[in-house]
């Protein structure tokens, strides 16, 4: 059980990890202390529970849940907080949250409370199960096609560009590329943006902007933790480790040369790993 904390406590944040950690509830994965931030790493670490308080800075705890309300495989949100009013409480769970916990923190309270979510997620689990079974029957193509897009959005989501409007985009031509089996040649962008017809430019700069986007995203992931899997993954193969590590010191204050991004090599490198096993 992957568990994400967003907190701007950082007493409270020691407090849940403890009760995490000591009632074997699960992995802490990491955590923030604003709703900004919250959303790029929850997007990036794909926890399975996240405990979030209402009142953080920049976005708060109910705007941050919206977020994920239409997202496919969104995390359970638990709210702890100390917010009182039932006005706010039942906007929280209208926003989409599954329990709301008081604070000052019960530890009881907090350990039943998640150990009710894993319950839930295990049966959640069992009936996508079912499910599948029932959906055998579908043509090796759709479900090749299907398999196709789910491998795209899962590498846009662990770099945290899934909500950016150029993420529609990518999906689309490497879809196109891999069926059409044209990652194999050496296509240019204007070939691959063609269909767009006068909105070429457009979606070009849309890609583009996602693109850098998850330069970003993995350069910030890369300061925090080098030996973080989906920074060691993508770094090297979407974009080049050279320009990641220029965003890396750009952000780190030690350089004013910003990493850039090559737009082909990050659309090849995508649909070399959606034709991978």
């Amino acid at each position: 059980m992957k568990i994400f904390i967003v907190e701007d406590d950082l007493n409270v944040i020691k407090i849940l990890e403890k009760i995490v950690e000591d009632r074997e509830l699960g992995e802490i994965t990491g955590y923030a202390k604003d709703g900004i931030e919250a959303i790029n790493k929850i997007i990036v670490y794909q926890p399975d529970i996240v405990l979030i308080d209402l009142l953080i800075p920049n976005k708060d705890g109910i705007n941050v849940v919206k977020d994920f309300k239409n997202v496919n495989n969104k995390p359970v949100f638990i709210m702890i907080s100390q917010v009182s009013s039932k006005d706010l409480i039942a906007k929280a769970y209208e926003s989409g949250i599954e329990f709301f916990i008081q604070k000052p923190i019960n530890a009881i309270e907090v350990e039943n409370v998640i150990k009710k979510v894993n319950e839930k997620l295990e049966m959640q689990t069992k009936l996508n199960s079912i499910k599948k079974l029932f959906d055998s029957n579908k043509s090796n193509d759709e479900s090749n096609e299907k398999n196709y897009e789910d491998k795209i959005i899962s590498i846009l989501q662990k770099i945290g560009i899934l909500g950016e409007t150029g993420s529609r985009d990518i999906v689309k031509i490497v879809m196109k590329l891999v069926e059409n089996k044209q990652y194999k040649n050496d296509f240019t962008l204007k070939e691959v943006l063609k269909d767009y017809g006068s909105n070429t430019k457009t979606v070009e700069q849309r890609i583009r902007r996602a693109a850098n986007v998850g330069l970003i995203n993995l350069a910030n992931l890369g300061i925090e933790d080098n030996l973080n899997e989906v920074f060691l993954e993508y770094s090297n193969s979407l974009y080049s480790f050279e320009q990641i590590k220029l965003e890396m010191d750009y952000i780190r204050g030690r350089s004013n040369k910003r990493g850039k991004i090559n737009l082909k090599k990050f659309i090849e490198a995508i649909c070399l790993y959606v034709i991978s096993d």
